[in-house]
């Protein structure tokens, strides 16, 4: 670890790159907090924060602190409790903070690019603004901006770090002027229109926090309120956890600046679209105990079984949830049905959503170093599995075979969302087109390649309609094909590392997908 200074306000260690992990699924989107609390401990209330959206990033943590003169930066590769600890925190002392957990999307897992981004811009010789940034979502017209700006190629690294160098380019242009505080709050009036994607944002200035949410609202982003300030979060257990209220959660294409005086609300964007809340954070991507659109997402989980086993009843034995998010809809499936709910799967908790697999035999075992069966509930049972979805088939195709090699006689796979044949580009990694499944083969050759005896995915309606939010506006585009925000052909997330693709090859990618590894 090393110490900061004005010129590099970090600590952290720049650890060797990672093995590969054990196989690809849907990664979350990251997490995002911030705290103006005067006179609170920030930085372990921050700590305690990100503890809370951990679920939604295990490649990087970092958090920014302010004691209203500097702002001191802290990140490192991992989960939370590898970035910190009691002596990294205690010189974390301040008034304000945010944090950030990541997994990337534009830009590779390196330390470079874990967050918060900082930033520190001259106004005269003797007043300097600094700024840190974290990021949730994904820009897609990153390459535009940054060819607009006439940055050159390795200049920036992610999407993050762009909007970043915006920001100091614009506060940058009132050079000589004296400081009145508000310099990042103009820049973010004049950069937030031109940015195009999905964001949700916090921002640390030296004596404040901000927090944005883009015009479609794809990423969630909530405020709280302290008995002595205020936070912003992108799920809602990450304000239980210090204590804070649930105020609200930010609309979309708002921004919330909290300071000494309070907590007010700008509009950046004009005209801002229709509402497009990403319709997986209520499947998979978000806590069971968090609120979005002002409804629990466990319930909303429960329901989706419910409708399933309206949509597609089958008899069977025992109803059994792939943990942790397939359990809540296995309830909901069984009290529908009459079909009694039972455990069939132990999860290993000291495995997260990602985890490193060091040998291909090994790879090979992915599902059962996660899960292990319980032999004595299922063997010789007809199964109902109910799981969240399928991405490429291999984790499903694998967890049968596991199940079948336990003696279970019949195996009726139920996934509670559609089938996703669209690859996401705000703020989700689900691969390219060609990676996902239900691209290239009909559900029953899904259920063929996975060796269930059936297969059923809910359709749209139905999700929709079990969230309880059905004209609240939701992003169906991994389902449906239909993207909000226009996609360039040529967006991929190394973007700002090395050179474009040759011309038409990802366009020829999206127009011909392939399945790999399906034998």
């Amino acid at each position: 670890m090393y110490g900061a200074s004005a010129t590099s306000p970090y600590y952290g260690t720049v650890p060797a790159p990672e093995p590969e992990p054990a196989e690809r699924g849907l990664k979350e989107a990251c997490g995002v907090f911030g705290i103006y609390a005067p006179g609170q401990p920030v930085s372990q209330m921050t700590y305690l924060g990100l503890f809370a959206l951990q679920h939604r990033g295990q490649e990087a943590a970092g958090m920014a602190v302010s004691d209203g003169s500097s702002i001191m930066v802290v990140k490192e590769q991992g989960l939370v409790a590898n970035a910190f600890d009691d002596r990294t925190l205690a010189a974390l002392t301040g008034n304000v903070a945010i944090g950030h957990t990541r997994y990337s999307t534009t830009g590779s897992s390196t330390w470079r690019n874990a967050q918060p981004v900082y930033r520190s811009v001259g106004l005269t010789p003797d007043t300097t603004v600094e700024f840190a940034l974290g990021h949730n979502g994904n820009l897609v017209n990153t390459g535009a901006l940054a060819e607009e700006a006439g940055m050159l190629p390795g200049t920036v690294s992610s999407d993050s770090d762009l909007v970043a160098e915006l920001l100091a380019a614009e506060v940058g242009q009132h050079a000589g002027d004296t400081s009145d505080g508000r310099e990042l709050e103009r820049a973010l009036m004049k950069v937030l229109p031109r940015l195009e994607g999905a964001f949700s944002f916090v921002l640390l200035g030296e004596g404040n926090v901000i927090g944005v949410r883009d015009p479609h609202g794809f990423r969630p982003l909530c405020l709280g309120r302290l008995d002595q300030g205020w936070v912003l979060a992108s799920e809602t257990p990450a304000l239980d956890i210090i204590g804070a209220h649930f105020v609200r959660e930010l609309d979309p294409g708002e921004m919330v600046i909290i300071d000494a005086t309070g907590y007010r609300s700008e509009r950046p964007f004009v005209d801002p679209p229709e509402p497009a809340l990403c319709l997986f954070e209520f499947v998979y991507f978000a806590r069971p105990d968090s609120r979005l659109y002002g409804r629990n997402v466990h319930q909303a989980r429960v329901h989706m079984g419910e409708q399933l086993a309206q949509q597609a009843p089958v008899e069977a034995d025992m109803v059994m949830g792939v943990p942790e998010s397939g359990v809540p809809a296995a309830e909901g499936f069984a009290r529908v049905s009459g079909i009694p709910f039972g455990q069939g799967l132990v999860k290993n908790r000291y495995i997260g959503r990602s985890f490193i697999a060091p040998s291909q035999e090994m790879r090979d075992q992915a599902v059962r170093m996660k899960l292990n069966p319980l032999r004595e509930n299922i063997e010789g049972k007809r199964l109902v599995v109910v799981d969240d979805s399928i991405v490429r088939g291999t984790t499903q195709r694998q967890l049968v075979k596991m199940l079948r090699a336990s003696g279970v006689k019949e195996i009726h796979l139920r996934i509670t969302s559609p089938p996703i044949k669209w690859p996401c580009f705000y703020g989700i990694d689900t691969g390219d087109k060609g990676e996902l499944i239900a691209n290239s083969l009909t559900v029953d050759e899904i259920r063929d390649y996975v060796g269930a005896d059936s297969l059923a995915y809910l359709n749209l309606d139905r999700l929709k309609e079990s969230t309880g939010a059905t004209g609240a506006g939701f992003c169906t585009a991994c389902f449906t094909g239909s993207y909000p925000v226009e996609v360039p052909v040529d967006l991929r997330k190394d973007v700002l590392e090395h050179n474009s693709m040759p011309p038409g090859e990802l366009e020829r990618t999206l127009r011909e997908p392939t399945l790999p590894n399906l034998g």
